[in-house]
């Protein structure tokens, strides 16, 4: 290797050694404040001496016309300045064969005004079969369409995604690298190497039209909408997606060859872009709420609310790469109940995404690979600031939050929030952060530094780290444990693999984060085989896979134990001719018996001396052997389709026992007209024993969602979303068949489990007019009823109701 590598490495060392060996150092170090100041140090001399500034290889760059002129955004593109525009050609299918021709033609003219972008987009269709819905926006996934990708500051870490349906419709968002995922009865499609976070809004025009040989789109996006580069002129990133839904191919400007571990590294450019007016970024957006809520009272149905909310955010660009925000009193903007999930291991916390505009804006400069930073843990704020941007390869993201009493331990005092996160570029596609979380709720606190980074080596190669220490106060006691988490990937195009080893201590707590489980060690290893078939096939594509992984206790991994939940699972996913993907999957796993999880239950005994309880054990380990199956249809003209199926012997969390278990996913999309959307959702879950062939708990939840889309901005909805759950009388199922009896905290005895229904229902009314994020009239209703028979419609009673108002107006200066 060269010697000048070396010479960084002995440089780099000596580093170390004289400014982090002194005893002074060290003990600074101890503390969060310390780790933190340390670490920032140490990035910028890794940033320094480690990485020779490598520039990645670009396939396909393109030199746009700067053009001072002004043209209507409406679909057509006649104006003369279309005809000087660059024209990309040339587009390669990426999903599911990469590497072949596009089966149909793509044309993009591209040409750029002071202050913005302009794109015109030809999509040439050879089946005249075109997919389109005037649909809400970031709702275009069963359309065709076309996503730019923008990476503004040329670092190929993460690109702005402008996505359009032939209609004109909307779907933003970050779109960053990501391990490809093998499919499998889980999930019948594999996927490519990157993820669409579609949480963030931008502001830009687009009008589409169909023609009779395809569709025609055009795009203008202003510059101040988007942060970049300072330099006077300034390379970009570039690549387009298209996807065609008849055929579920996907292709790409720029060649993306599925063998390489990033997406990004393989975009083009855009060359020579130059004296780019912003303008002052100054984004004001006030709005008002107001609720009111009814339930049953002594003198009938009554209804109460406060008095309507005010709150804003205020945005300003500081500079073209720093972007400062402020809100008070901002809107949850649940505007419809969160579909049910279907919990499978009650150890393991169920996740609900961000929907508050604030926080969504930015959010991609908190990511970590343990989610340490959860907006949602600022439940209600009553103000909060963020500062984000990159400077000079480093992305910066500071937020500061004052929650509400209500969110307190105390109830008294305001929690106020800290986070911080630093991540440095380090040549091509790796790189290494730092991220430091600090709540303090009256006299407890809870602190959580970490440090992170990719490594991504040899084009198929990528190491994923992460190293954490909580250090929690809580009624005078200070406590600290630590979080790492270590994976190791291969992307090649026939062979690859995942593996990852990851560990949360029981005492690790991220009061900022989200940690869906703690007292856990993971491990597994997923190697998989992909084949190709010959262009035209009725098999596209072929991927076998082995996932075999391990779960312990924290502890009892510490001792050298087996696992305690080993798993292997036999994959296949088949990707079929038209769109058609086929998942298989068989599944050999074995549980030990958790006690923590059953520490509340005791079994009644009848002897003949009387009646007794004793310790519920458990048995020691539960054997299961499933079958998964999935089918995903593509879209047809009107309807598309998902199913999932899983059959087989599995673990029953309700008694600690066997159980014969059949799990159902139905999700259809029919779309009859051009304006409305029909979705129907169905998830049934069902434990049966095997002794006797009773049902000991079953959930089905079906949901029924209605759309009707009056233009681009103005929509009705409706959802109706039924919960039914059955659970049978508890019995020692496994060993001893006798009672089960759980703990009742409020009575301070013991309970027999009996029978448990629930049959909830819900629905939810929604008028939408949203001409462009940030600006919004919503006007909804809500109810929550009940019955005490499932399904039978009858008897339904009200248990709450409300309306809601929401108005918000964007100003931009």
């Amino acid at each position: 290797m060269p010697g000048g590598r070396y010479g960084r490495r002995g440089a780099l060392h000596n580093w170390v050694e004289v400014r982090l060996g002194t005893n002074s150092a060290l003990k600074r170090a101890r503390s969060p404040i310390g780790f933190v100041v340390l670490t920032l140090v140490a990035l910028q001399t890794l940033a320094t001496s480690l990485v020779a500034q490598s520039e990645p290889l670009v396939s396909h760059a393109v030199s746009i016309p700067r053009v001072d002129a002004q043209v209507e955004i409406d679909g057509l593109l006649d104006e003369p300045v279309w005809q000087s525009a660059a024209v990309l050609r040339g587009f390669t299918q990426y999903l599911p064969v990469d590497g072949r021709p596009a089966h149909d033609s793509t044309e993009v003219l591209a040409w750029y005004a002071p202050t913005a972008l302009h794109f015109g987009v030809r999509c040439y269709d050879s089946n005249a079969s075109v997919r389109a819905t005037l649909a809400e926006r970031d709702k275009i996934e069963g359309d065709d369409y076309v996503q730019i990708l923008l990476d503004t500051f040329n670092d190929r870490r993460q690109a702005f995604v402008i996505g359009v349906n032939p209609l004109g419709v909307q779907s933003d968002g970050i779109l960053r690298d990501a391990d490809r995922r093998a499919g499998s009865g889980f999930s019948a499609g594999g996927s490519g190497a990157y993820t669409i976070d579609l949480s963030p809004d931008f502001v830009y025009q687009s009008k589409g039209r169909l023609t009779g040989s395809g569709y025609e789109i055009e795009i203008r996006i202003p510059f101040k909408s988007l942060p970049y580069q300072a330099d006077p002129e300034q390379d970009w990133g570039l690549n387009v997606i298209r996807k065609v839904q008849h055929s579920g191919f996907e292709d790409t400007w720029s060649p993306v060859l599925q063998a390489n571990a990033s997406f990004l590294s393989q975009s083009g450019a855009l060359t020579g872009l130059a004296e780019l007016r912003r303008g002052l970024v100054l984004d004001l957006n006030p709005e008002t709420t107001a609720r009111v809520t009814g339930e049953e009272a002594t003198s009938g149905w009554a209804y109460s609310g406060p008095d309507p909310e005010l709150g804003g955010n205020l945005r300003w660009g500081v500079t073209n790469n720093l972007t400062l925000s402020g809100t008070m009193n901002p809107d949850f903007s649940q505007i419809e109940a969160d579909v049910a999930r279907v919990q499978f291991d009650p150890r393991s916390a169920v996740f609900f995404p961000e929907k508050r505009p604030f926080f969504l804006e930015g959010i991609e400069h908190f990511e970590l690979p343990e989610r340490l930073i959860y907006t949602r843990r600022i439940a209600a704020p009553i103000a909060a600031v963020k500062l984000t941007g990159k400077v000079s390869g480093t992305n910066v993201a500071l937020l500061s939050g004052v929650d509400d009493q209500t969110s307190s331990a105390t109830g008294s005092d305001n929690p106020v929030h800290n986070w911080l996160r630093v991540r440095r570029d380090l040549g091509g596609q790796s790189h290494l952060g730092i991220a430091y979380t600090d709540k303090v709720d009256g006299a407890d606190y809870n602190r959580v530094p970490s440090v992170d980074g990719r490594w991504v080596f040899g084009g198929l190669y990528s190491v994923t780290f992460q190293g954490a220490t909580s250090f929690t106060r809580s009624g005078g006691t200070v406590t600290n444990a630590p979080l790492w988490n270590l994976a190791f990937s291969r992307s090649g195009r026939t062979f690859g693999f995942t593996s990852s080893f990851r560990g949360v201590h029981p005492e690790f707590s991220a009061q900022g984060g989200f940690i869906n489980r703690s007292d856990v060690v993971n491990a597994s290893f997923v190697p998989r085989v992909t084949l190709f078939g010959r262009a035209g096939a009725l098999l596209e594509s072929w991927t076998g896979s082995v996932s075999m992984s391990g779960a312990w206790d924290y502890d009892r991994f510490m001792a050298g134990n087996i696992p305690d939940d080993p798993k292997l699972h036999l994959n296949g996913a088949f990707g079929l001719r038209g769109g058609w993907q086929v998942g298989t999957t068989l599944v050999i796993e074995s549980f030990k018996y958790p006690p923590q999880l059953y520490s509340d239950y005791v079994i009644e005994r009848t002897t003949s001396a009387g009646v007794d309880t004793i310790p519920y054990t458990g048995t020691d380990r539960l054997y299961n052997l499933d079958f998964l199956g999935s089918l995903t249809t593509p879209r047809f003209q009107n309807l598309s389709g998902n199913f999932r199926v899983i059959y087989g012997r599995d673990e029953n969390f309700y008694e600690w026992a066997p159980a014969n278990v059949f799990f159902l996913t139905v999700d259809i999309n029919w779309r009859p007209t051009e304006q409305l959307r029909v979705n129907a959702l169905y998830n049934h879950q069902q434990y049966i024993r095997p002794s006797d062939w009773s049902t000991v708990g079953m959930r089905r939840i079906p949901r029924l969602k209605l759309e009707y889309q009056l233009s681009r901005s103005i929509f009705v909805r409706f959802v109706g979303q039924y919960d039914a759950e059955v659970q049978d009388s508890l019995r020692d199922d496994s060993r001893t068949n006798d009672p089960i009896l759980i703990y009742d905290s409020e009575t301070d005895t013991y309970a027999r489990a009996g029978r448990e229904v629930r049959n909830d229902l819900r629905v939810d009314w929604l008028f939408s007019y949203r001409p462009t994020p940030g600006t919004v009239f919503f006007l909804g209703y809500g109810s929550s009823l009940e019955e005490p028979a499932a399904f039978r419609f009858r008897r339904i009673g009200r248990v709450n109701d409300g309306f809601f108002l929401k108005l918000s107006y964007l100003f931009r200066v």
